[in-house]
């Protein structure tokens, strides 16, 4: 199986779910890459390297994108050398078979620049500038966490869609939903906004997972489960994680680049697998809209959850093989 490099992009926490459930399936070691805090515990033959943030300091005036080649690649900035001389570094001392980087242009480049063959992971919505192709092009695989045909898959011709990567992949159901109970997944959402939407649906009991220290729920299966209806954004471990649950679901995409979420809630109304509203809907518009959450029937298997993460293993592994 050789060794395995994997970068994990340090906003949010999605990236990291996703190696967490991908690295039970993929043999041999594995060398993390990230600016994310090492987590309290790792897989076994799974090693961290912390590198240093290239987002923080004045980056006014040092043309991060290269004039429109790149994403981030900021002129002067100690902490981006410092992170890809880790990078490099490392790759010098080793021998890498593979590198899954999840997510970054530039640090793919540099991979593929330094000899090791890469696996990109890709994310839905207009990936068409430069750097994105740039960076598919560059790479001998692009593993797409989404089902086959759920989004254009002309980005390159690697495109491996292997379905919606779960963490709960696996898991039986095991708790019946409790009528009233919402549960509200993630940050985002202003505590006036909330109490609002609770105040005009009396009848429900809504609970808030995520956002901070005091909500934030470890391993939220059981809430997923006993939740009647689920409001969540339109990311893509969220959305995965709804289909292994089976859940009905109102889903509100947040504002990201290149229209991620937006391209996802679009597959969701067409698909008939959810409730889509563009923006965190006024107050009396819940008791509405949960009642048509309610009587959703959404067929989740469209989303490819079961195996996914295996599948997703078993690209990267064919690589450099």
């Amino acid at each position: 199986m050789g060794l395995t490099g994997w970068y994990i992009h340090h906003h949010g926490a999605g990236h990291l779910t996703r190696f967490r459930a991908v690295r039970p399936h993929l043999p041999g070691d594995v060398v993390v890459f990230s600016s994310l805090p090492q987590p309290e515990s790792l897989p076994a033959a799974t090693t961290w390297v912390h590198l240093d943030r290239d987002d923080d300091g004045d980056t006014a005036g040092a043309d991060p994108t290269v004039g429109g080649l790149l994403h981030w690649a900021p002129l002067g900035h100690a902490g981006h050398a410092r992170r890809f001389a880790a990078i490099t570094g490392a790759i010098a001392d080793r021998r890498f078979d593979r590198f899954v980087v999840d997510v970054s242009v530039e640090v793919a480049l540099l991979v593929r620049l330094l000899g090791v063959p890469t696996v990109v992971v890709t994310q839905p919505g207009d990936r068409s500038d430069t750097p994105h192709r740039l960076a598919y092009a560059s790479a001998t695989r692009v593993l797409a966490p989404w089902p086959v045909g759920v989004h254009a898959s002309s980005v390159a011709p690697t495109l491996v869609e292997v379905g919606g990567i779960s963490r709960f992949d696996g898991r039986e159901r095991d708790v019946e939903p409790d009528p009233g109970r919402v549960l509200v997944l993630g940050g985002g959402v202003a505590g006036s906004d909330l109490a609002s939407a609770a105040a005009a649906t009396p009848e429900t009991q809504w609970q808030l997972a995520g956002g901070t220290a005091s909500t934030w729920i470890e391993d939220p299966w059981e809430a997923l489960q006993r939740a009647e209806v689920v409001v969540a954004a339109a990311g893509q471990n969220s959305v995965a994680d709804l289909a292994a649950a089976g859940a009905r679901a109102v889903i509100v995409p947040q504002p990201r680049p290149f229209d991620e979420q937006v391209a996802t809630g679009r597959v969701l109304t067409d698909r008939r697998l959810a409730v889509v509203r563009p923006a965190w809907p006024a107050a009396h518009e819940w008791p509405a809209l949960l009642e048509r959450a309610r009587s959703l029937r959404p067929d989740w298997s469209q989303w490819g959850v079961t195996g996914a993460a295996k599948r997703a293993a078993d690209t990267i592994a064919q690589v450099g093989a």
